[in-house]
């Protein structure tokens, strides 16, 4: 059975302050395009990635769910796997470039068999999102705090567009391990080189943001393996790994949460 394209919606003027169109230009790169959807970004997409959701819900008990709105999304795979959850009613898909947006995520959508139907794709800047306050259950993002102009800036953002009770959910940010690893220099050269900036941050960095936009987070330590690897993993991990998810949620109950009034009687 056809399923129906995702639906894309253009908007115009989006940029904040905090971007400009060289940023676009750089995002929409074709050596760094090649570079960000190759073959084995691919391949990756498809074996290892989608295993971030099992992750997320069984270890860190998230329960996704309403409105999910998903920032820096590029090729979309983290949308395209939270469509298919059963309680996720609408997938909002957004970043600076249009282009990815356009001609990459209809193709990941495809690969991973995503829910099309419940999947809206259409350019923003996350450092001024153009929704209303209160509006997502969740916000999501995959590799995309530390590309921020001002981190600090998407946090609050994420925050404003939360619903009380909504969680913010950060994934797959290169974080700074504590033993120096020689890999470091040449992960940097290779991402300048694709027109990623160089800013790299230690795990207490990222506390810190969470902290200066008032939104209380928890870092999980991520493992995505099993059986005796899964252990080792668990013991290098924040030593060489360091895999981080980080788990924000915005102070206030939801509307699920809050006690109803109870009805009048009639007189």
């Amino acid at each position: 059975m056809h399923k129906p394209e995702s639906r894309y919606v253009d908007k115009k003027a989006y940029l904040s302050r905090y971007a400009h169109e060289r940023l676009l230009a750089q995002r929409e790169a074709p050596a760094r395009v090649a570079a960000e959807f190759s073959d084995e970004w691919f391949r990756q997409v498809q074996a290892e990635l989608p295993k971030f959701i099992p992750f997320l819900i069984k270890e860190c008990g998230l329960e996704f769910r309403g409105r999910v709105l998903e920032i820096g999304a590029g090729g979309a795979w983290l949308s395209a796997e939270i469509s298919k959850l059963t309680k996720v009613v609408e997938v909002i898909t957004t970043d600076f470039s249009p282009k990815l947006l356009q001609e990459q995520a209809p193709k990941v959508f495809k690969a991973l068999d995503a829910n099309t139907a419940k999947i809206t794709r259409m350019p923003a800047d996350f450092h001024q999102l153009g929704f209303p306050a209160d509006y997502f259950d969740f916000v999501v993002s995959s590799a995309v705090l530390h590309q921020a102009s001002n981190i600090v800036q998407v946090l609050r953002e994420a925050k404003r567009v939360l619903k009380p009770g909504g969680q913010f959910v950060a994934i797959r940010e290169p974080v700074w391990p504590l033993v120096k690893i020689k890999s470091r220099a040449k992960m940097i050269a290779k991402l300048v080189a694709t027109g990623v900036n160089d800013r790299f941050y230690t795990l207490s960095d990222y506390k810190e943001f969470f902290k200066q936009a008032a939104l209380p987070c928890e870092a999980k330590r991520v493992s995505l393996s099993s059986g005796f690897k899964y252990y080792v993993d668990q013991m290098v991990n924040g030593l060489t790994h360091a895999r981080y998810a980080f788990i924000a949620t915005k102070r206030g109950k939801s509307a699920a949460e809050k006690p109803r009034l109870p009805l009048a009687r009639p007189r």
